[in-house]
């Protein structure tokens, strides 16, 4: 099983093409999971409804078996973590941005926090320019 940190962005997106990709490659299933703490009025890296059913859509159109999985109230890395404890739990695939010294210092980063707490292999992807 493939897991793949998801949000409804550019990001989220370029992790779940990845995703699909080992997921082919290895011959295995895809987790897909979107979570957020629920402490904010407006959370954009939780999706709304329509963004669940385009995600839907293009992984039922991959071919690959596939589960979503959206959860409200954890913390997002000991969700993704939780995920990546079975022993069919191949490969995490997360979308990384750039951000300065400074943003991570302050805000910390969920993407930085996966990569070294995750005892199996992370996959960290950009979306293409352009």
């Amino acid at each position: 099983m493939i897991v793949v940190g998801f949000t409804p962005d550019r990001y989220g997106g370029a992790a779940v093409d990845h995703g699909i990709a080992e997921a082919r490659l290895r011959g295995t299933s895809l987790l897909v999971i979107n979570t957020s703490r629920g402490d904010a009025l407006a959370d954009r890296s939780f999706a709304a409804r329509a963004q669940l059913e385009a995600l839907e859509e293009k992984l039922s159109g991959s071919g690959v078996e596939h589960e979503i999985r959206q959860t409200v109230g954890d913390e997002t890395v000991d969700v993704i973590l939780d995920a990546m404890e079975p022993d069919e739990a191949q490969l995490l695939v997360i979308g990384v941005r750039d951000r300065t010294p400074v943003g991570k210092l302050l805000l910390g980063s969920t993407a930085q926090r996966l990569l070294l707490s995750c005892r199996k292999p992370v996959l960290a992807v950009k979306p293409e320019e352009g």
